[in-house]
């Protein structure tokens, strides 16, 4: 096993036991770091510290993850044109602002016989936001609703 010091100094290849001996002279723990290196790592350090410096870095790495939003606009195929006017409106001011917009479609009763209706109404709204968005998922019938997602375009 390899061994590397409370320092970063590596001691070389040395049995476990001595290892084990090494880090309990020095008041730290043994912690296999590259257990399927040839030969395999381990190094002597305080594990409580390292395990508490470990979560920090991840709690760091989440902070700086960007939240992928997506907001969602629903319409009816019997929707008004002045309703859809200003579901559009809003939509252009997300996609504007760099959010994802869901555009979701539900029938309701028979109105399922003319998917054509809202294949329509969806082209419509995705011609209308040509300028600020491009469409990420292609307008597809899911059960008794049609979906299309629309995403900001690339500056």
């Amino acid at each position: 096993m390899r061994v590397i010091d409370a320092n970063g100094e590596n001691l070389g290849v040395l049995p476990t036991r001595e290892a084990l001996q090494i880090a309990i002279e020095a008041e730290l723990d043994l912690v296999e770091v590259a257990p399927n290196a040839d030969p395999p790592v381990a190094r002597i350090l305080d594990f409580g510290k390292f395990m508490y410096e470990q979560s920090k870095k991840e709690r760091e790495a989440r902070k700086s993850q960007k939240q992928i939003e997506v907001k969602e606009i629903r319409l009816r195929p019997k929707t008004t044109e002045h309703h859809a006017g200003f579901k559009v409106k809003n939509a252009r001011r997300w996609l504007e602002s760099g959010i994802k917009v869901k555009v979701r479609i539900r029938f309701r009763g028979r109105e399922i016989t003319y998917p054509e209706v809202a294949m329509d109404q969806l082209r419509e709204i995705a011609e209308e936001l040509t300028d600020v968005a491009d469409i990420e998922q292609a307008p597809k019938l899911d059960g008794r609703t049609m979906l299309m997602l629309l995403a900001p375009k690339k500056k």
